[in-house]
């Protein structure tokens, strides 16, 4: 192979690397989303873009339907009224809940929804001691003399119960000396360090029917 012809091959070869290298940046930054704020959302600043948008989930605004999950997110610190609808298929974390932190990464719409193809719930870890708080067995014991009446009940998450807000009970709390057990209702935001066999101090009333249902959620400490 003569001078020329290598010369000829080298240029070839470095144009094909830097193609490639174009081409590689155009996909990459097409594939990466844009961080957004509900406002800019809103206010229609990213028409067929992959955008990421954070937000607390406004209170109650869920909803599950054919295995797809609607809720609406607000910025905490800016305008609460502005308020971001989301549609999401996919499976939904057990923190997620009212006003719990939701980063959603997708496009929006045509009908100014953000169609989610991400959804990342966090929420802060909360913390509480358990000495002024009853067993299960303790609470149940007392009957309906605690009915819809404010106490704090401890417990850990038993296995296999733990669920989304609106997917029915939220955990069931386990008594691990009586083994009784305790059904939970709660719609807020849980921490993301609770799992199953978390040791939980949980704030809320216990009714006829033996559900408790809770307003307040926080890791034993």
């Amino acid at each position: 192979m003569n001078t020329k012809t290598k010369r000829r091959m080298i240029v070839v070869t470095g144009i094909i690397v830097i193609v490639l290298i174009v081409i590689l940046a155009v996909v990459g930054s097409s594939g990466a989303a844009k961080s957004a704020t509900i406002a800019d959302a809103l206010a229609g600043k990213y028409p067929d873009q992959k955008i990421q948008v954070t937000g607390n989930v406004v209170e109650n605004s869920y909803a599950t339907n054919d295995n797809v999950l609607t809720f609406a997110i607000y910025d905490k610190d800016g305008n609460p009224t502005e308020q971001l609808n989301v549609r999401y298929e996919g499976g939904v974390s057990a923190t997620f809940g009212n006003d719990v932190t939701a980063i959603c990464t997708g496009k929006i719409a045509d009908d100014g929804v953000l169609h989610a193809t991400e959804l990342v719930t966090k929420c802060p870890s909360k913390y509480e001691n358990a000495s002024n708080a009853l067993t299960i067995e303790s609470l149940l014991g007392y009957g309906e003399s605690v009915y819809d009446k404010p106490v704090k009940v401890s417990g850990a998450v038993q296995a296999g119960s733990l669920k989304a807000a609106g997917a029915g009970d939220r955990f069931v709390l386990a008594d691990p000396d009586s083994n009784k057990t305790l059904p939970v209702a709660f719609d807020g935001a849980l921490s993301d360090e609770i799992a199953e066999g978390s040791s939980l101090v949980v704030t809320g009333s216990l009714s006829a029917d033996g559900k408790f249902t809770a307003t307040d959620v926080a890791l034993e400490g």
